[in-house]
C-alpha cells in the first residue's frame, strides 16, 4: 500500500503498489514515489501535471534526436505491419538486420569483420566476455581468461557486465565482481593526479598501474582491456592527455583485445562519430547501444574484427554450434529504427552539432569554476559534468557523497531540468538536436539550481 498523499487508483499509486525500479532506493520509492512523465517532444519532456522539463541526459545518455521523432515512428509502424518479428537462429535473417550490419561495418572507424546482436549495453557486454573465454578457448589458451575494467567505468549490470562495471554500488549485497575481472586506476587527472603531475605523467601513471597489474597476474592469464573512450556513469571522466596512445602500447605488447564500450560515447556524443575517433582508439570489439536507436526500442549491437572473429567461428564449426544467441537479438523493428536514426544523424549533421554546440555549452559551464561550490567542469562533445565540492583546496566534499549531488539535482527538477547526479557530479548528456539558444536556457536554469544549493549550504 502507498503512504503517498495521493489519489489511492492515481498512476503514481499504482506505480508504488506494483512497480518495482531500477536504480532507486526501493524503501524511499514507497514513501517519495515517481514522477510520471507523459510526452516528450524535441529536447523536452513533460509530466502529467503539464510542467516542462528539458531532458538533459537523454534519457539516460539515448536520445540523439530527441523524443518525438516522426521518421522513426513512421519507420517502426511500417515494419511492425510487414514484419514485426523475427530471428536470426538456425541460418535465418531478414533484410533490415543485413542492411543494419552492412552499414555499422561501413561506419567503423578501424577495420571490422562482423556485428552481432543484442538487446541491450549489458547484454552486449556480458556475451563480449563470454565471446572471449570463448575464443581463448578456441585459441587452445585456456589459461588466458582473466580481463581488465576500470574502477569507476561502467559496462552494465547483468552478473558478468555488472562485475565490468567498477561502481562500489553495482557490487555491494550482489555478491560481485565474480572472479577472472580484474579492475585498474581510474584516469580521472583532476581528482586523482598527485601535486606537481601533468596530465601526461598521470596517463603514465595509468599505464604503470595496467601494466604492474598485468604482471602481477601473469600477462598470459590476461585476455581483454575493457574501457568506455569517455567514462559515462563513472562521472563523465576524460581521459588525460596521451592516455589512449600509452595505455594501447601496454595492450599490444602482451597481446591483450581492446574492447570499446562506446554504449554512451557512439553515434556523435563526444563530437566525432565514435569516441574511439576522438581519441585514436584502435579496438578489436566495439560495443554500442543507446544512441544506435535513441532509445526508442531497446537495441544493441557489437562489432569485432577478423582477429577476434575467426577462431571463434572455427570453434562453432567444431563443435557444430555457436550456443548462444537472443531471441531479440537482430530484432526487425530495432533494426530498422536504427537505419533511419542514423540517416537522421547523418542527413542533420549532428555529430558536427554535437561538437558546436557541446563547445558553447561547455564554456557556459566553464564560467561557473569561480563559483565556491564548483570543484571541476569536465566533457567533451555534448557530453560534460559539473563536480561539487565544499572544500576546493582538497577536492572534496565533507560529508556523504551524494549530498550536494543530490541537493543541486532536485533542484534543478524544480527548476525544469532532468540531470542525473553521479555521486557529487551532475551530467549533462542533452539531446544532439540541441540548438545554442536552448544551451543557452539550460545553463541559465543551472545558474538558478546552483544558486539554491548555495543557499541550502550557507543555511545548514
Amino acid at each position: 500500500m502507498t503512504k503517498m498523499n495521493v489519489l489511492p487508483n492515481s498512476p503514481e499509486a499504482r506505480d508504488v503498489a506494483y512497480h518495482f525500479h531500477g536504480y532507486t532506493n526501493a524503501a524511499a520509492h514507497e514513501d517519495k514515489g515517481p514522477m510520471i512523465i507523459d510526452r516528450g517532444e524535441g529536447i523536452y519532456v513533460y509530466d502529467t501535471s503539464g510542467k516542462r522539463y528539458i531532458e538533459a541526459l537523454s534519457g539516460l545518455w539515448c536520445c540523439a534526436v530527441g523524443f518525438n521523432e516522426p521518421r522513426l515512428a513512421k519507420v517502426a509502424a511500417a515494419q511492425m505491419a510487414k514484419l514485426p518479428f523475427y530471428h536470426n537462429f538456425g541460418h535465418k535473417s531478414h533484410e533490415p538486420a543485413i542492411d543494419l550490419a552492412e552499414k555499422l561495418i561501413s561506419m567503423a572507424p578501424v577495420e571490422m569483420s562482423k556485428v552481432f546482436y543484442t538487446n541491450s549495453g549489458s547484454e552486449a557486454n556480458d556475451t563480449v566476455l563470454k565471446m572471449i573465454w570463448y575464443r581463448s578457448n578456441a585459441l587452445g589458451q585456456p589459461n588466458k581468461k582473466k580481463v581488465i575494467a576500470r574502477q569507476r567505468g561502467y559496462h552494465g549490470v547483468t552478473i558478468a557486465s555488472g562485475s565490468l562495471t567498477g561502481l562500489p554500488n553495482n557490487h555491494r549485497s550482489f555478491d560481485l565482481p565474480i572472479d577472472r575481472v580484474l579492475h585498474t586506476t581510474c584516469p580521472h587527472y583532476w581528482k586523482d593526479g598527485h601535486d606537481g603531475e601533468t596530465e601526461e605523467e598521470f596517463a603514465s601513471r595509468c599505464a604503470n598501474d595496467l601494466e604492474t597489474l598485468i604482471q602481477a597476474e601473469g600477462p598470459d592469464t590476461i585476455a581483454a582491456f575493457f574501457a568506455e573512450p569517455v567514462m559515462g556513469a563513472g562521472g563523465v571522466v576524460v581521459p588525460p592527455k596521451t592516455y589512449w596512445k600509452k595505455i594501447q602500447e601496454v595492450l599490444n605488447k602482451h597481446d591483450i583485445l581492446l574492447v570499446a564500450d562506446e554504449v554512451i560515447c557512439g553515434f556523435g556524443r563526444t563530437g566525432h562519430m565514435f569516441g574511439s575517433e576522438t581519441y585514436g582508439m584502435r579496438p578489436d570489439v566495439m560495443v554500442m547501444s543507446k544512441q544506435l536507436t535513441s532509445g526508442y526500442v531497446p537495441f544493441s549491437a557489437f562489432l569485432v574484427n577478423e582477429r577476434f572473429y575467426a577462431p571463434v567461428a572455427q570453434e562453432s564449426g567444431q563443435i557444430g554450434v555457436l550456443g548462444h544467441g537472443f531471441t531479440g537479438g537482430s530484432h526487425p523493428l530495432g533494426s530498422v529504427i536504427a537505419l533511419e536514426n542514423l540517416s537522421i544523424i547523418e542527413e542533420r549533421g549532428l555529430v558536427q552539432n554535437a561538437s558546436d554546440t557541446g563547445s558553447y555549452f561547455r564554456g557556459h559551464l566553464a564560467t561557473l569554476l569561480d563559483h565556491p561550490l564548483v570543484g571541476e567542469v569536465r566533457g567533451v562533445g555534448m557530453i560534460a559534468a559539473v563536480e561539487l565540492v565544499n572544500d576546493k583546496a582538497s577536492k572534496s566534499v565533507t560529508g556523504p557523497i551524494g549530498h550536494l549531488g543530490g541537493i543541486m539535482n532536485a533542484a534543478l527538477q524544480k527548476h525544469g531540468v532532468i540531470s542525473r547526479n553521479l555521486g557529487d557530479a551532475i551530467a549533462f548528456c542533452p539531446p544532439m538536436i540541441t540548438t545554442p539558444q536552448q544551451a543557452d536556457d539550460l545553463f541559465a536554469i543551472i545558474k538558478l539550481a546552483l544558486n539554491d544549493v548555495t543557499q541550502a549550504v550557507n543555511a545548514s
